[in-house]
């Protein structure tokens, strides 16, 4: 009788090929790491995705992916339930629009060049937790990893085998497309549409690509009561919409960030595993941005790893605690925002439109020149001397 091949080994290993994973496989393959990257599907493959990316990401990633952007936004139009609108707009570009399967496989060839061992259309089944390591079993073989990374999605099935106490907060999302021929029409060049009254606890969007347009509603707090009545709603009410024919939209989870009492709502580092992305539940609990923190994450715990590697002082937890200080500071003040907003959509649709430079100094959060936490003083701020203001003028002050 034959004894079993041993397992080949690997420094690293990555299972899940989107924006976090391929960053981490990169970073590391080009830091000399031996990586081995597990994909279930083949890329390019369709990502259902509204591919919105804040241009913060300009201060974190090479410029190479600006090749397959498709739009560049320069402003926001607001409405109410299809009413009420108004276009804030910025002087230099706040987002860009991308397809992810032209993105994300931009970022895969890249982890390949730099040296990642990658397979596609292999998926992970399950983890045997060793004392140096994990071996992961696959639907074509097992493979052994002195580190595991969990980039595979909001579904995670790394997080679901290995991290199973973890808090879960997935909130309901719908997306569709419609092809709309060379340039966008709708809602106009260079401008993005959110419908903050087209659902009680979340917004509705249009983000303009290429040839077509993404539109979606996704639900931020609460039980959603009917996300295909709510999305109907707003395709039905959207004046813009009215004459195009819009395709049944296609459902998938949020997996938004959620505060808790402790330093890490959701553990991101267990044993040899750590978790990158939407896996990590890594999303803005505000927009619901997760491209940007996807590639940061996949950034940070790349260092990590590396950092544990060199130096023995150093351990994974590093990944958990880098993410505490630059992330979860950031989404916790998101989160006071978005209780505000998702609770008062009209009163604070209203006050957008009266206080439009707290929009404004939102612009400057997602061009990377204010944080959060600055943007929540400043707002405050601007929020108050105006509302003194506005007493001056309907108060018959002596």
């Amino acid at each position: 009788m034959h004894a079993l091949p041993e397992p080949k080994s690997y420094d690293v290993l990555v299972v899940g090929m989107g924006p976090a994973g391929a960053t981490a496989a990169y970073e590391l393959s080009r830091a000399g790491m031996s990586v081995l990257a597990l994909e279930k599907q083949m890329h390019p493959r369709y990502k259902v995705c509204g591919g919105g990316l804040s241009v913060r990401i300009d201060q974190i990633l090479e410029s190479d992916f600006k090749a397959v952007v498709e739009h560049t936004v320069y402003g926001i139009q607001f409405t109410y339930g299809g009413e009420e609108p108004f276009l804030i707009e910025s002087p230099r570009p706040i987002a860009y629009m991308v397809m992810r399967d032209r993105f994300d496989h931009l970022l895969v060839e890249k982890a390949r060049r730099a040296g990642a061992e990658v397979h596609e259309d292999e998926r992970a089944v399950g983890f045997l937790q060793l004392p140096e390591g994990v071996e992961v079993i696959t639907d074509r073989g097992r493979y052994r990893t002195k580190v595991l990374i969990g980039a595979d999605g909001a579904n995670s099935i790394v997080a679901q085998r290995l991290f199973p106490t973890r808090r879960l907060r997935r909130m309901p999302t719908l997306e569709s497309e419609i092809g709309i021929g060379q340039a966008p029409v709708y809602p106009g060049e260079g401008k993005i549409l959110i419908d903050l009254g087209a659902t009680a606890n979340g917004y509705a969007w249009i983000f303009p690509k290429k040839e077509r347009l993404s539109i979606g509603v996704a639900e931020f707090r609460g039980k959603a009561a009917s996300p295909k009545g709510v999305f109907d709603r707003f395709v039905r009410d959207e004046k813009g919409l009215a004459s195009m024919d819009v395709p049944q939209p296609c459902g998938h989870p949020l997996p938004l960030y959620s505060s808790g009492g402790g330093m890490a709502p959701v553990g991101l580092v267990r044993h040899r595993a750590l978790l990158v992305g939407d896996a990590g539940h890594l999303v803005d609990p505000l927009f619901g941005e997760g491209i940007y923190y996807a590639v940061r994450s996949g950034q940070i715990a790349a260092a990590s790893v590396l950092g544990s590697f060199r130096d023995q002082r150093r351990t994974l937890l590093d990944y958990e605690l880098a993410v505490t200080r630059e992330i979860y500071a950031e989404f916790r003040i998101a989160s006071r925002v978005a209780r505000i907003v998702y609770t008062f959509p009209r009163l604070c649709h209203r006050l957008m439109h009266r206080y439009q430079e707290v929009i404004n100094l939102y612009y400057d959060v997602l061009q990377g020149r204010e944080t959060y936490q600055t943007f929540f003083l400043k707002a405050k701020g601007v929020v108050k001397a105006s509302f003194r203001e506005l007493l001056r003028e309907t108060l018959p002050f002596s």
